[in-house]
């Protein structure tokens, strides 16, 4: 049986140039707004912090804190 990955978040490992799938998902969410990020959409995140971001103002914006 095929298990759809649809609707389920995703656990990522953030890296500078990419990210790892930990489990499998189809979104990770924002770590500011709590927002649905598609994983194909994902272009914002935090090496250090370990936190995906839906915009870049959002991140930005986390980031001056």
């Amino acid at each position: 049986m095929l298990v759809s990955n649809s609707n389920r978040t995703a656990r990522l490992h953030y890296m500078a140039n990419g990210f790892r799938v930990l489990s499998q998902g189809d979104h990770v969410l924002c770590a500011v707004t709590g927002q649905r990020i598609p994983l194909d959409a994902l272009r914002y995140w935090n090496v250090a912090r370990q936190e995906a971001y839906a915009s870049a103002e959002i991140a930005m914006e986390a980031m001056s804190d």
